[in-house]
């Protein structure tokens, strides 16, 4: 429930620490320069906005991620400031703003930190006299965000792809790590492969997004970019003949993992050519997999750039950019969910508002800020983001108390939010209640160059975050209770369906024709002309495509469910105690996409194919597993009882899997 206090091991990310400290300490000088310190506190609250948007590795990202945030918040602070001291009417508008912010906060994670800035600012904007006349503290937030941005953009002329190529070098060295594991022990218990295998899934979901997000942009199909996603395709089918080779259970030569991240130091540095790989020799199907999928890779890497025109990607172009916003505004105006969690949204801030409109709370914003912090369950748990909001503010205000109270207003100022501003990004990605804890004194500082309240300060801000935590929790998560099965049972229960359909796909009879690069001409008939030939290769090619898309698309879908999976853990019971039931169905899940995948890359390296009847069967299975994932209310644990099949043929990893699945499901009693 707390595992927020324990921080994740994560870098500390040096180059956006020095731009927090230098994007929240410049405003400040340059305000106290003028004699303007209320203009340099503005500024810089816009320039905390944008250090906390600054999540993106590539260039392009981070301008959609701080630019259209700092847009939003700037709508946000000129609607509050419009109703700043109009009682009843500023509760009004800041409802039907909470009301927006939660819809918008539902299309993706550039619109969920929009909606949260619009929100944020509009009270903030609604609680504090801002400067006249009303364009000023939109502006000068805006400049601040700005001035975040255009330091993260200062090193794009030198270092313009550098996050791409990383990108995808991270998924080759991720790729190496799941080959080096594979078949170093049972397939049933494998923990540390399917650590392994899910790293990969990670790595490739966020080279993909880096890649296909500027492809999305780049019409011209400009080389490095073409380069970089036929890099990043050949990876596929390596990563598919891992669970081949993992079944086999005897480990792969060192050479192997050896080869693959010469490879990846390859991509990063962009370096063409390259010495011929020295491999062992293959000799079952898997080996052959292998082998196959590893030196066309080193081919692709080192060779020079691909035909632009030639190159696909396996989950499919991005749509031009105003289909995008059309398909993202239809989904949020008739998403049952992105209304339900509007409506707990603003139902929290109306609370909020009307409470401190009817008692007096000192610098009353700070609940609604509350509340929009904590109930955003796109970041997380509501339950425990009060949680450690409550005692990372706690945390927080010990800091803030010692500065409030020790350091003269000032020049001295800038020095201590040189220091405070740094740990920001620091801790940020440990976890939210280190986040709360090194924000929290930011903020009052900031909010005491406005208002020059000092110390007095600190306990009415954490009685404010008390009372926040408090409506979140009773109006935002106790009063919304959601089934288990429209959370995540249904979700698992379609990924499913969808494996089920993978599985037929796989091994229907468009997938007949599918073979290795180098055996496919054999498999056409004597005789055939060069279109029939031309016609057959691009069917297989195009087969093998959907292929991999059907799997990449449940293997994302997969991680998805697996993050619900970690929030829902930190809840209280009987959803945290029901989650960690639930928990081996999803690595069963995955282990049967694994089984289907290897079965079929044995087959395509010469393994003899399963029947009709073994394919029909394993998929109507599935299917009644489907069934029950969603009837099914308490599980079993059973994973002792995972023993390896003793079945012959392709699929019998398969019916293990599909066994150790279906046990998982069984009622208790």
């Amino acid at each position: 429930m707390l595992s927020g206090l324990r921080p994740t091991p994560a870098p500390i990310p040096w180059a956006a620490v020095v731009r927090a400290a230098v994007a929240l300490a410049a405003p400040l000088a340059v305000g106290l320069a003028v004699d303007r310190p209320t203009y340099g506190a503005l500024a810089a609250m816009g320039a905390l906005s944008g250090v906390i948007s600054d999540t993106a590795d590539a260039y392009r990202l981070r301008i959609l991620n701080i630019a259209i945030p700092q847009l939003l918040g700037a709508i946000g602070v000129t609607l509050g400031t419009l109703v700043f001291g109009h009682g009843w009417l500023a509760v009004v508008v800041l409802t039907l703003v909470a009301l927006v912010s939660g819809m918008i906060s539902s299309i993706g994670a550039v619109a969920s930190v929009s909606g949260l800035l619009l929100l944020l600012n509009a009270v903030v904007g609604a609680g504090l006299p801002m400067p006249h006349p009303w364009w000023l503290a939109p502006l000068l937030l805006s400049c601040g965000g700005l001035f975040v941005l255009a330091l993260s953009l200062l090193g794009w002329p030198f270092r313009g792809r550098v996050a791409e190529r990383t990108a995808v070098a991270d998924a080759y060295r991720a790729c190496a790590d799941l080959l080096e594991s594979a078949g170093r022990e049972d397939p049933g218990s494998g923990s540390d492969y399917d650590a392994k295998r899910q790293a990969v899934t990670a790595a490739l979901n966020q080279a993909y997004d880096l890649v296909l997000a500027r492809r999305a942009r780049d019409h011209g199909r400009r080389g490095p970019l073409v380069r970089l996603l036929s890099q990043l395709n050949v990876l596929i089918p390596l990563v598919e003949a891992a669970p081949a080779a993992h079944l086999r259970r005897r480990p792969l030569p060192d050479e192997i993992p050896s080869a693959v991240r010469k490879l990846a130091q390859a991509v990063e540095e962009g370096r063409l050519g390259g010495a011929d790989l020295d491999l062992p020799p293959a000799g079952t199907p898997s080996e052959r997999a292998v082998d196959a999928a590893l030196r066309h890779a080193a081919s692709v890497v080192h060779k020079a750039d691909p035909d632009p025109y030639n190159v696909d990607d396996r989950l499919g172009l991005p749509a031009a950019l105003g289909v995008r916003i059309r398909r993202a505004g239809r989904d949020m105006l008739f998403s049952g969910s992105s209304w339900r969690y509007g409506l707990r949204l603003a139902l929290c801030i109306g609370l909020a508002q009307s409470l401190v409109s009817v008692i007096e709370v000192p610098r009353s914003y700070w609940v609604a800020l509350t509340v929009t912090f904590v109930l955003k369950p796109d970041f997380g748990s509501v339950f425990s983001r009060a949680v450690l909001r409550a005692l990372g503010t706690a945390a927080g205000l010990v800091v803030a108390a010692a500065v409030l109270s020790q350091v003269p207003r000032g020049w001295w100022d800038v020095p201590v939010m040189v220091v405070l501003a740094a740990f920001i990004p620091a801790v940020s990605a440990k976890s939210y209640g280190f986040q709360t804890a090194a924000i929290t004194p930011v903020i009052l500082l900031l909010s005491d160059v406005l208002n020059r309240e000092g110390f007095a300060l600190v306990v009415p801000r954490l009685v404010d975050s008390l009372i926040g935590c408090a409506i979140a929790l009773v109006a935002g998560y106790l009063l919304w209770p959601e089934s288990w099965h429209t959370r995540i049972g249904d979700r698992l229960a379609d990924a499913v369906e969808d494996t089920a359909d993978y599985l037929a796909y796989a091994f229907g009879p468009g997938a007949s024709g599918e073979a290795s690069a180098d055996t496919s001409t054999a498999a056409l008939p004597t005789g055939a002309t060069a279109g029939e030939l031309a016609a057959e290769t691009a069917e297989t090619a195009a087969n093998q495509a959907e292929r991999v898309r059907r799997r990449r698309v449940i293997y994302r879908d997969l991680s998805v469910v697996r993050t619900e999976f970690q929030r829902a853990l930190t809840e209280p019971p009987p959803t945290g105690t029901r989650a960690a039931a639930w928990w081996p169905l999803v690595v069963a899940l995955e282990r049967i996409i694994d089984a289907t995948t290897a079965a079929r890359v044995r087959v395509n390296h010469g393994a003899p194919p399963p029947g009709t009847a073994e394919i029909a069967d394993a998929e109507k299975q599935l299917r009644e597993l489907a069934a029950r994932v969603r009837s099914s209310v308490v599980l079993v644990d059973v994973r002792e009882g995972w023993t390896a099949a003793d079945e012959e043929g392709v699929l019998a990893p398969l019916r293990q899997e599909l066994r150790a699945a279906q046990a998982i499901t069984s009622h208790r009693g």
